[in-house]
C-alpha cells in the first residue's frame, strides 16, 4: 500500500494547483469506500477555497473554512490532478471540481476513505491516536527508548506501531534497520540507547531519501501526475530475499514477522 513517502509525495504533487481554489463540483460514483462517503459532502464542499493541503500520517488533509476533508488512500488508491472533462476509469470513485480542474480519487480496491469533519481534526478518532511524525523533532532517540524500555516486542514491530512513530510501513522498516545493522526481531528492551539513536537517523534517513525521489513503485502506487516513483531501485533488502546482502554478500533471510515480510542480512544484523 501507499506509505507516508508515497503520501507525502501525492500531497507536494496536488498542492501548487489546488490550494486557493473554489471547489465547483463534488461528483461521487461510488460512495462505498472503507467507510461510506458522506451523503452531504458536495453541499459541504461547493463555494468553499481550499485553504490547504496537509498530511497526518498516511491522511491528506484538504483543509477548508468549514472543516477538513480526510482522505486515505488505502491497499491501492491514488490520486490525480487533471482536467475536468477527462472521462472517468472503472474505479474513478470520487471527483472534487475545482473549475476546469480535478482532483480524481482512484481507488481499485476501495479500502481508501473520503470523510469530512467539522471539528478539530486532532480530536478525530482516526488522527487523535497518532504518534509524532518521523521527520519532525518530535520523534527522537529519547522518545523511542522510552516507548522501547522493558518490551519484548520485536523492534520492527515497536517502530511500526503508529501510536509510538507514524509512517514507517513495512517497507523503510526493513530498510532502516538494515541501515542501523539491527535484527528486525531483537527485543525492543534489548536495544541500547545508541544504536537506538542510530535506529531513529535511519528512520528519518530513508524516508526523507523515499520522499525526495517520489515515493517507491511497488504494484499499484503512482504519483499524482501518474508517473510511478523511483525509490524502489535503491532498495537495499526489501523484496530480495536470498540475494546476496549489500555489505557482506551473505544471502539476505526473509521471514514473516507480524504477518508482514520481514528481510535482513543474519550477518550485518544483530
Amino acid at each position: 500500500m501507499p506509505e507516508l513517502p508515497e503520501v507525502e509525495t501525492t500531497r507536494r504533487g496536488i498542492a501548487p494547483h489546488l490550494e486557493a481554489r473554489t471547489v465547483s463540483d463534488v461528483i461521487v460514483r461510488q460512495p462505498r469506500l472503507r467507510w461510506p462517503v458522506p451523503r452531504g459532502l458536495k453541499k459541504s464542499l461547493v463555494g468553499q477555497e481550499l485553504v490547504l493541503v496537509e498530511r497526518r500520517a498516511k491522511y491528506l488533509l484538504l483543509r477548508f473554512p468549514s472543516g477538513t476533508l480526510i482522505i486515505h488512500l488505502g491497499m491501492s488508491g491514488s490520486l490525480r490532478v487533471l482536467p475536468a472533462a477527462t472521462p472517468p476509469d472503472k474505479h474513478d470513485h470520487v471527483d472534487i471540481l475545482f473549475g476546469h480542474t480535478c482532483l480524481r480519487l482512484h481507488d481499485p480496491r476501495r479500502f481508501g476513505a473520503v470523510l469530512w469533519d467539522k471539528g478539530d481534526i486532532e480530536d478525530h478518532a482516526l488522527i487523535a491516536h497518532l504518534g509524532p511524525e518521523p521527520l519532525s523533532d518530535a520523534f527522537d532517540t529519547a522518545l523511542l527508548a522510552a516507548a522501547a524500555k522493558g518490551r519484548k516486542v520485536a523492534i520492527k514491530q515497536l517502530i511500526m506501531d503508529g501510536k509510538v512513530v507514524v509512517g514507517v510501513g513495512n517497507i523503510y522498516a526493513n530498510e532502516a534497520l538494515y541501515m542501523a545493522g539491527i535484527h528486525p526481531q531483537r527485543a525492543a528492551g534489548r536495544i541500547s540507547r545508541a544504536r537506538m539513536a542510530r535506529l531513529v537517523a535511519t528512520i528519518k534517513q530513508v524516508l526523507a531519501a523515499a520522499i525526495e525521489q517520489g515515493g517507491t513503485t511497488l504494484r499499484d502506487f503512482q504519483r499524482e501526475d501518474g508517473r510511478p516513483g523511483y525509490f524502489a531501485q535503491e532498495l537495499l533488502v526489501y523484496g530480495r530475499g536470498g540475494k546476496p546482502c549489500p555489505g557482506c554478500g551473505a544471502p539476505l533471510k526473509e521471514v514473516r514477522l507480524g504477518q508482514r515480510s520481514t528481510v535482513y542480512c543474519g550477518h550485518c544484523q544483530r
